[in-house]
């Protein structure tokens, strides 16, 4: 399985943010169909609660076309989301995407319909810095 060229930026980004990295691809099976959803990831909140379960799928938005990676990553999200509440897996759902293609792509009707509609969750990240800039629930 060929890993995001930001995998690891991510992934450090969520470990700088105080995240524990659970899975590394997180595996959804579905009958005899497995399919991978790149991060699964746990924060704490305290000793005594349970922490908070997340899901990632990062993506780079590197193709001449940002409407077709968008496509893309949709169809990957809906899908992951479907699985998960299928099984009834208790984890939130981000898409995970640079700073420059959420100031671009999703700042722009286009992006910004599935995010004032709510159907999209976002984790924002700066690719030099590594660190997450912005979620997006």
């Amino acid at each position: 399985m060929a890993k995001d060229i930001y995998h690891n930026t991510v992934r450090v980004a969520l470990e700088k943010d105080g995240w524990v990295i659970t899975d590394d691809p997180l595996v959804l099976q579905i009958g005899k169909r497995s399919t991978y959803i790149d991060l699964g990831a746990e924060k704490l909140l305290t000793a005594d609660k349970a922490g908070k379960q997340i899901a990632v799928e990062i993506k780079s938005f590197l193709s001449r076309s940002p409407v077709k990676d968008l496509e893309a990553a949709l169809g990957q999200y809906v899908l992951y989301q479907g699985i998960m509440k299928f099984k009834s897996i208790q984890r939130s759902l981000y898409l995970a995407v640079r700073d420059d293609i959420y100031w671009s792509l999703f700042s722009e009707p286009i992006g910004q319909i599935f995010l004032e509609n709510r159907q999209l969750s976002l984790i924002v990240f700066d690719p030099v810095t590594e660190e997450i800039v912005k979620w997006i629930h």
